[in-house]
């Protein structure tokens, strides 16, 4: 697949990260995990997928400057993610690929699968692992799971916005990145059928993304990841230790 723009996040928090702190970093993207910031082992895993343009998304001057030191683009992070991906979606334009600086583990071939499996004239792709493919790639990794008829997912930390029309999915992820782990109220914000199909166990994980994206106006689809371990991103101190472990 040709170049596209991809955005990796590394905003800090206003209220501190609990992990950076403990780790005496100013920003959770400078964690060292495997002799290496966070932050580096995704661009360089980044960089390994493909001839893409990256840009990084950061506050603390400290992920600036490695940023820049790496040769990436900087834009400056808003006050949250979803606000940061937008800026930077209005900045960079279609097609923009989406990650986070905690996604530690990041493997090339995650990239390429998700970049391949896109499917032609859809606006977004999100990607998603299921429970049994995490279990079995990354056993002892605690995740959350969106509970859907056809089982238990967790979100991937990629995302492709294809077209322009895609950045209407940013305006929706306001509305619902308080509740991206409670289902139900994400449901109800976006109306009594899907709550009813959610609360039935009906809503499957391909529909659920199909609607969302409906909500917004665009064609968005699930990409199914066949790497579980895709699913592990550094968000508590045990992510941290098994990242660790892993890399080791």
């Amino acid at each position: 697949m040709s170049a596209v723009n991809v955005l990796i996040l590394a905003g800090s928090r206003p209220e501190g990260d609990r992990l950076a702190e403990a780790a005496g970093v100013p920003a959770k993207a400078l964690i060292d995990i495997g002799g290496e910031p966070m932050l580096a082992r995704v661009i360089a895993a980044l960089r390994a997928a493909g001839d893409h343009r990256i840009t990084v998304s950061a506050s603390a001057p400290e992920v600036v400057a490695l940023a820049r030191s790496l040769g990436c683009d900087v834009l400056t992070a808003s006050a949250g993610p979803s606000a940061s991906a937008g800026e930077a979606f209005r900045a960079l334009g279609a097609p923009m690929l989406l990650t986070t600086a905690d996604h530690a583990l990041l493997d090339p071939a995650w990239v390429r699968h998700f970049l391949s499996a896109h499917e032609p004239g859809a606006d977004l792709s999100v990607l998603l692992a299921r429970r049994e493919a995490i279990e079995r790639d990354a056993p002892g990794s605690r995740r959350s799971y969106l509970r859907l008829a056809d089982g238990d997912w967790s979100g991937c930390n990629l995302f492709y916005f294809a077209t322009p029309g895609a950045g209407a999915a940013l305006d929706l992820w306001r509305t619902v990145e308080a509740d991206r782990k409670r289902p139900w109220r994400i449901a109800a914000r976006l109306g009594p059928g899907m709550l009813i199909r959610h609360l039935l166990g009906r809503l499957g994980a391909a529909q659920a993304i199909a609607e969302l994206g409906e909500q917004a106006g665009i064609t968005a689809r699930l990409v199914e990841s066949p790497f579980g371990l895709a699913a592990v991103d550094v968000d508590k101190p045990d992510d941290l230790a098994f990242a660790r472990e892993r890399l080791c």
